[in-house]
């Protein structure tokens, strides 16, 4: 299947800004990031995409998965409908939110100290409720107690990811649904704005937004000022020696 054109614009994500960070501040990697992703897609495909599922084969798209992954997949994707029953948001999320929402910002603004700037911004919701104004997120995750989903939040910046969607659609309201991969227990994380997860959030990306537009804006000057040396230098070199 043909990579998803999302990824390929040039609207700054917040997946960008985990990249800049892990750039400027690498740190050791802990488990296996590929797997763990790999693992994530096949989740968040059954739970918001399943039209990309195909459960005979064993499949998202062209992706070939183990039964292993499947089974577990597919359990916690029941945990997840069973927790619905008695919680009212995520029954109707699970009912009536869109999926995989595309939203892009071309100038959000932005503020560092007394600087202000801006940025071309997107982001891609796992689920939008359009009658509520506001989405949320899907997570698989490792925790199997509340303090060790706790502290994923601060570890894997999922506070900064939903401040950055938050101030994208200016929303006010936010939530993480995460279902462990160890035990099938759901987790659940509301965020208002202004609220503590939410403000932390934002400090996080406040920072790495201004340092990623500090280097984008010294590159694009430096390139301008080449571009413009040549232009002059061809021009004369183009021109009548008299």
């Amino acid at each position: 299947m043909p990579r998803d054109p999302y990824y390929s614009r040039t609207e700054v994500s917040n997946s960008d800004l985990t990249a800049l960070k892990e750039m400027i501040h690498p740190s050791p990697i802990m488990g296996d990031r590929d797997k763990a992703f790999r693992f994530g897609t096949l989740f968040d495909a059954l739970v918001t995409e399943p039209a990309r599922v195909n459960h005979y084969t064993l499949t998202v798209d062209d992706t070939l998965y183990s039964s292993d992954d499947f089974r577990l997949a597919t359990e916690m994707h029941r945990s997840l409908r069973l927790t619905a029953r008695h919680d009212p948001l995520l029954d109707r999320v699970l009912r009536e939110a869109d999926t995989q929402c595309v939203m892009i910002r071309q100038a959000q603004q932005f503020a560092y100290g007394p600087l202000t700037y801006t940025l071309p911004t997107r982001c891609k919701w796992d689920w939008w409720l359009p009658s509520l104004l506001f989405g949320g997120d899907l997570k698989s995750t490792a925790a199997s107690t509340q303090a060790e989903f706790d502290e994923a939040v601060d570890r894997f910046d999922w506070d900064r990811s939903r401040a950055w969607y938050m101030d994208i659609a200016r929303s006010d309201r936010d939530f993480i649904y995460a279902v462990s991969k160890r035990n099938c227990r759901v987790f659940r994380l509301l965020v208002e704005r202004d609220d503590p997860v939410y403000t932390t959030g934002r400090d996080k990306y406040e920072e790495l937004a201004f340092q990623y537009w500090l280097i984008h804006s010294t590159f694009s000057a430096s390139l301008t000022s080449t571009v413009a040396a040549s232009a002059k230098s061809d021009k004369s070199d183009n021109s009548d020696p008299l």
